[in-house]
């Protein structure tokens, strides 16, 4: 099954770091940064960056689990992490893969 076809669950677990590797593998573009993974989205301008970041916003709104964003005029830099946890749960890659999704049906 694929990450985007799995549900956020609330009080999701710490991923042990095997585990993670081996999910951080369908994810080649997301780099483990501490307590979290990140990416960095480009774009050929503002609006478009912006229209990432809105479809993005409506996307963590449904899933009720939410990135820390960086936007700049032609960049987002996406971190997904869940503080109760105190580190990445499966949760933070679901949601990263639907981050993905969004440039697929976009191309």
């Amino acid at each position: 099954m694929k990450l985007t076809e799995l549900e956020c669950r609330a009080g999701a677990p710490r991923l042990g770091a095997v585990e993670l590797d081996d999910l951080l593998d369908a994810l080649p573009e997301w780099a483990l940064d501490g307590d979290a993974i990140t990416r960095e989205y480009r774009f050929a301008d503002y609006y478009r960056t912006i229209a990432f970041v809105n479809a993005l916003a409506w996307i963590a709104h449904q899933a009720d689990h939410h990135p820390d964003l960086s936007v700049h005029y032609n960049r987002v830099v996406v971190r997904f992490g869940t503080h109760d946890a105190g580190g990445v749960t499966l949760n933070d890659l679901i949601c990263a893969a639907r981050c993905d999704a969004l440039l697929e049906h976009a191309a």
